[in-house]
């Protein structure tokens, strides 16, 4: 943000001295934490930009995961049927939903030597396309993100504390830049460097300010949970053969159908986007998005006995605490993910925008202190001389 202009002594206004004064302190605080935490915050703000399209990335890099769309789509029963015949030694821990057309459908496993690896089904021809390592550029990203491959327990409250100084960036931004209203058309002023980067700077920040309040307070809310502030969630829905020393079974392919079409008409709204069927292959949980807003899909889900048809139990995520749907909130407008991809285009430019803001901070400082430094060296000759 641009420097406050030093008091003038012909000011005769009492209070000027004061505002500038404090103008000044807004400005200290602005500068010091974008010069102290600029590497660490814009490492944060650029992974979690990227995060955005991790899906995206791992797609490029991993042909297992491209399909063509085709007029016919297999049912959720012939995707774990598919997968249960590939890999019959391997435990199915859960089958996600496409993440677009041309995505395949994500089944994650357990090896038998424990290792965890994602199977990847064609959601139009109900064949197997591959397999590929758990450890992807989804995970990386998102995990280096979070918490830095760091322990949980340290890593994540350490990332989300940058909420706090980005909090009082957007707060002190507000007193340094004067009416900043009016910059949200302000074209840069390419005279100078200093002032074009200047003016760069702010123009980001006004279009972002809506962008930063967000990550700051869902930053915030992350903050929380990592000191203990966690919701309580929902208590999961027991099922038959998911209990500890149960042995590996398949399940039934025409059961799991059964029961999708039974929730269809119990339960018309959901948009199934997983099953997981129980490690015996006795129960089945299904999950997806339904009437409540800004929930994670996991917020809304159905259990059945595979054996019988019979419907265990319905949670529904507009049941939910106050507590726990903020909980639920935070990772839909942290990274975006409750739109198609123009909601995510626009996390992605917002977050570009906001690492740019990082970086761009600091560069300012540097030019600021090279113009002191060059007017000082200025004043030295002129004054020997």
């Amino acid at each position: 943000m641009r420097q406050p202009p030093p008091a003038t002594p012909s000011s005769s206004l009492p209070t000027q001295p004061h505002k500038a004064g404090g103008r000044r302190r807004w400005f200290d605080l602005h500068s010091w934490i974008g010069l102290k935490l600029c590497l660490f915050m814009g490492f944060i703000c650029l992974t979690g930009t990227l995060a955005v399209f991790a899906q995206e990335i791992d797609w490029l890099v991993h042909a297992e995961m491209r399909v063509t769309p085709g007029e016919q789509r297999a049912s959720w029963g012939q995707m774990v049927d598919a997968v249960q015949r590939a890999h019959p030694d391997w435990s199915l821990q859960g089958l996600a939903a496409p993440h677009a057309s041309r995505f395949a459908a994500k089944a994650q496993v357990r090896t038998n030597d424990g290792r965890l690896r994602f199977v990847w089904v064609d959601p139009y021809t109900g064949k197997v396309t591959g397999d590929t390592h758990w450890f992807n550029a989804h995970r990386f990203l998102r995990n280096t993100h979070r918490h830095l491959m760091l322990p949980v327990k340290y890593g994540v409250p350490l990332v989300a504390a940058l909420s706090i100084p980005l909090l009082l960036s957007l707060v002190s931004s507000l007193f340094i830049y004067k009416r900043w209203w009016r910059g949200f058309f302000s074209w840069p002023r390419g005279d100078r460097p200093r002032r074009l980067w200047g003016d760069i700077h702010r123009l980001l920040g006004v279009w972002s300010l809506w962008f930063v309040a967000l990550i700051a307070v869902t930053g915030g809310w992350y903050l929380v949970e990592s000191l203990g502030g966690k919701a309580t969630p929902p208590s999961k829905i027991s099922l038959p053969g998911d209990g500890k020393g149960e042995k590996a079974a398949p399940a039934d392919p025409v059961a799991i159908d059964r029961a999708v079409a039974e929730l269809a008409k119990r339960w018309p709204e959901l948009s199934v986007a997983g099953v997981q069927p129980s490690a015996a292959g006795q129960g089945i949980l299904i999950d997806g998005q339904a009437q409540a807003w800004l929930v994670r899909d996991r917020a809304n889900v159905a259990g059945f006995d595979l054996r019988d048809g019979r419907l265990l139990e319905l949670q529904d995520g507009r049941e939910m605490s106050v507590h726990q749907r903020i909980a639920e909130m935070a990772d839909p407008l942290h990274f975006g993910s409750f739109g198609g991809w123009q909601v995510r285009l626009l996390w992605f430019l917002f977050g570009a925008a906001l690492t740019a803001l990082s970086f761009t901070g600091v560069y300012l400082y540097g030019l600021r202190v090279a113009d002191i430094l060059r007017s000082a060296r200025k004043r030295g000759r002129h004054e020997s001389t």
